[in-house]
């Protein structure tokens, strides 16, 4: 993934590809390694990094969805838990089984999530990853020393799937770089043109790195963009129907000990009409998320102070040791595309599915869905790819694909940050083999630091603009402007004073 060869390597092709991918997200990841690993010419385009929207935000979560149990959406369900099955096979560096316990404060709660998580394996059925069971007290604070246990009646054991959503990205990615995609990122499409007939044919792209203008055409073309989707529809014909709507989610990151256990709590009901977990992720607690609906699809979204209040409220009637916003490390906000329901439905109540819409131009659009389901939805756009660019008739193969690993650092790299993990060798390989451009993308995105600790990534990002720098052959203004830039993204990550 390097990414002067990349741009070689589209300036020089006469001929056009068979399929050409806009957005770089999750599903627009998925497309282009479905696409490549039938072995059609792919080529993706993303117009920030890689992740920079929603597939970055997620809860870190691979699997089924309890609440869309509760809501009887049976069929997503079992969907997303065979789903979870081939990414739990596919992917085992980087998804993993996770115990949750579901805490109760009644026998009826106790019953009544007990019978659901049954249910819950029962739909899993060959793709199960453990069994659920009821606790008693004792063994429900064995699992959650740190719960409340003032009127604790037990709990429900059950497992499901965790994950880092953009380092799963990244070497979805590089995967589909393997197989013979060509990938792009800071690539914003500025035209999309048809031909006599009202058929896409080509579109132009602007390299934001040296304000070049690229045209490419293609047989077909997808559109991946999530929140943007309408947004990319309407270029073509501002008389299309918008599709989606909004909702806002977010996580605030804690302390390892405020949970000091290797599992998870499912909160099972808030008054939002959710679910809010809180997660052990790397050596941190991930706690959300919301449900805020918003009218606008924001690149980098900002968490409500409501929101925040929300959740830190919510998770305080459950943890021993209430946390405040003084003990919140990170705050993340993400907006996810929902396709629009009935009139009055709230944002909680639509559908996590997806949908596949084709316009008149033959512009595929698929959008909605969810992590999990990423590698479906692809599916389902390439099948509809191939048919409307006359591609030849190769099934889907992704199924047992294999997920390449990223390299690991050297043991003994020195650390960037005494609070964070991450090291020097993280940080050149995210510049060498992963396509970084920014000091954001290194410290948001390819390692997790500003989701993780927004201080510290501050602390840690003089340093690496150094070490890019060098790396890229850029001079001290440009450090200065990436220090100044990366501060100005992370105040949105922190509730206090960043100085």
């Amino acid at each position: 993934m390097q990414r002067s060869r990349i741009l070689d390597s589209i300036r020089s092709r006469k001929r056009a590809w068979d399929i050409v991918i806009i957005g770089g997200g999750a599903t627009g990841a998925g497309c282009a390694l479905d696409a490549a690993s039938r072995g059609f010419d792919v080529l993706l385009l993303e117009q920030h990094d890689f992740g920079k929207g929603t597939s970055s935000r997620s809860t870190k979560l691979i699997h089924g969805g309890v609440r869309y149990l509760r809501q009887g959406n049976i069929s997503l369900v079992r969907e997303a838990l065979r789903e979870r099955a081939i990414l739990l096979k596919n992917a085992p560096h980087v998804v993993h089984k996770q115990a949750f316990v579901i805490p109760c404060y009644s026998l009826w709660q106790k019953l009544f999530y007990g019978f659901g998580m049954k249910v819950y394996d029962w739909l899993a059925g060959r793709h199960k990853i453990g069994t659920s069971r009821m606790l008693s007290k004792t063994e429900t604070l064995e699992h959650l020393p740190s719960i409340k246990e003032n009127g604790l009646a037990g709990g429900v054991l059950y497992f499901d799937g965790q994950f880092d959503d953009t380092r799963l990205l990244i070497d979805v990615l590089r995967t589909a770089e393997k197989h013979g995609a060509v990938v792009l990122n800071y690539a914003k499409v500025s035209m999309i043109g048809a031909d006599e007939t009202g058929r896409l044919t080509h579109l132009t792209f602007n390299d934001a790195e040296t304000g070049e203008r690229i045209g490419v055409s293609a047989k077909a073309f997808i559109n991946a963009t999530g929140i943007f989707s309408d947004t990319v529809r309407r270029t073509l014909d501002d008389r299309t129907e918008k599709t989606l709507k909004f909702s806002q989610g977010i996580h605030i990151v804690l302390e390892r000990k405020f949970l000091q256990t290797g599992d998870a709590i499912m909160i099972p009901k808030t008054s939002d009409g959710r679910v809010l977990f809180c997660i052990p992720w790397h050596d941190h607690v991930l706690v959300g998320t919301t449900d805020t609906p918003v009218e606008t699809a924001e690149l980098e979204p900002k968490a409500l102070e409501a929101e925040i209040d929300f959740v830190l409220e919510t998770a305080g009637k459950y943890l021993s040791e209430r946390p405040t916003r003084n003990d919140i490390l990170s705050v993340f906000a993400g907006i996810r595309p929902l396709i629009k329901g009935g009139a009055g439905m709230t944002t909680s109540s639509l559908s996590r599915g997806h949908r596949l819409f084709v316009d008149a131009s033959g512009l595929i659009t698929i959008t909605g869905g969810k992590w999990t389901t990423y590698r479906r939805m692809a599916e389902d756009a390439v099948n509809k790819a191939a048919s409307i660019g006359n591609l030849s008739a190769a099934g889907c193969k992704t199924e047992n694909v294999h997920i390449d690993a990223s390299t690991t650092s050297e043991p003994g790299s020195e650390q960037v940050h005494p609070d964070l993990p991450y090291t020097r060798d993280d940080v050149l390989r995210a510049i060498t083999d992963e396509m970084s451009r920014t000091v954001e993308d290194v410290l948001a995105r390819r390692t997790r630091a500003l989701f993780l600790n927004a201080r510290a990534a501050i602390q840690m990002s003089p340093e690496v603009a150094e070490i890019m720098s060098l790396e890229m052959s850029k001079d001290e203004a440009w450090v200065a402007e990436q220090i100044k830039a990366f501060a100005d993204v992370a105040r949105n990550y922190s509730v206090r004073d960043l100085a």
